[in-house]
Parts: C-alpha cells; structure tokens; sequence
C-alpha cells in the first residue's frame, strides 16, 4: 500500500498540481496586493473618494458590506488573471505559428524529394530502355 501511495505521489499530475497551487497562492498575494494597493486607490481618485472600502457596510449584525468588498475583489482578481493568461497565450501562438512554418518547410522538402527520386527512376528506365534497343 505505501509503494502504491508512493507511486501516486510521484505521478507528475501530482508534482505539477502540486506546483500550480503553490504559484497560485503566490500569484493571489500578488494580485491582492494589485488590487488593494494599486487599482482600488486609482478607482477612488476616479469615483472622488478618498478611500473605497465596502467592508465596513452592515445592517446590524449581518456585514453585507465585507461580502461586497470581497465580490469586488475576485473581479478585479479575474480579470487580472485573465489578463495574464491571455498575454501568456499570445506567445504561445506565436510559438505554434513559428512550428507550423518549419513543420510546412519540411513537409516541402520531402515532397520535392520525393519527386526528385521520382524523377531519377524515371530516367533510369529511360536509359535501361535506351541501351536494349
């Protein structure tokens, strides 16, 4: 059972998940950190307050405001992370592009060698033919 368990956690699906949550968590401090220092003061210069924060909103006791706070702020986070992923996809398809170029090259190549090859047996036969005649 240990050597099964062990086999399983050194399954790269594991170590890779394993590595994504942990960037994950630090991308998050980063992004936080974006929001509540960067963009919510840029939107409270835009919106003329001086300082935008929806958690001390309440009725009674129910915090309706720290919901809010936090609804913002996984939109601001969403939209950053697609950002990111979207900038990242742009160099990835440059990347596909720049492989389908070499892959079309040599799909060229070997189809002119292919005629080439071709062509030479057919000149082969042509000569074979020449000196029985």
């Amino acid at each position: 059972m240990w050597n099964e368990f062990k086999q399983f956690a050194m399954k790269g699906n594991v170590i890779d998940l394993a590595v994504g949550v942990i960037i994950g968590a630090a991308f998050g401090k980063i992004v936080s950190s974006l929001v509540d220092n960067i963009i919510m003061p840029i939107l409270a210069l835009i919106i003329g307050k001086g300082h935008i924060d929806f958690s001390k909103l309440a009725f009674g006791n129910i915090k309706y405001g720290l919901f809010i706070q936090n609804v913002v702020d996984f939109f601001i986070i969403a939209f950053s992370i697609f950002i990111v992923i979207k900038f990242l996809n742009r160099f990835k398809k440059k990347e596909e592009k720049e492989e389908a170029v070499v892959e079309e090259e040599s799909d060229r190549t070997e189809v002119l060698l292919a005629e080439i090859r071709d062509l030479l047996k057919e000149d082969k036969e042509i000569l074979r033919k020449n000196e029985t005649s």
